[in-house]
């Protein structure tokens, strides 16, 4: 499996914990270790392009995902075949304040919205409130594990 972290974005990040909770993510959800996916922390001006360019909407926004082989999680006895997940696109400096706003820190809140953006790739989305319901609570459900597993290693 090969997770490519890549911050362009001019903030400090501990890369070592995202590369932690996706291996965390991907593990639980099933997904081939010859899958391949990039993050790439950008700052307020590129997130801020991409969102014009790729959602037609102003200013630069939290996270976004470009899915490339469409893959789906698997299941313990079949797990998703090697393949491009594809990228997900963080901006820290927006998570920064929206971490504030939920008063977290704001390394909870990038991993927050690289699980979003993980789950995104994997096909979820939550335009629908049945797809909102879904998506969320195994967000939620990814992260609470994750967080377990790092209070263990820490311990």
């Amino acid at each position: 499996m090969t997770i490519e972290i890549n911050n362009e974005s001019g903030y400090e990040i501990d890369e070592q914990v995202l590369l932690r909770l996706m291996e965390y993510n991907l593990a639980e959800l099933h997904v081939s270790a010859d899958a391949d996916v990039a993050i790439v922390l950008v700052d307020e001006g590129a997130m801020e392009s991409l969102h014009v360019q790729w959602m037609d909407e102003p200013g630069p926004t939290d996270v976004l995902s470009f899915p490339m082989d469409e893959l789906r999680p698997g299941s313990e006895d079949a797990p998703t075949p090697a393949g491009l997940l594809g990228d997900i696109v963080l901006c820290p400096s927006v998570a920064e304040a929206q971490a504030v706003t939920a008063k977290h820190s704001t390394q909870d809140e990038l991993i927050l919205l690289t699980t979003h953006g993980l789950l995104h790739l994997l096909g979820f989305d939550h335009a629908e409130p049945d797809e909102e319901r879904e998506m969320f609570g195994l967000q939620r459900e990814l992260i609470s594990g994750f967080q377990a597993v790092e209070r263990r290693r820490r311990a």
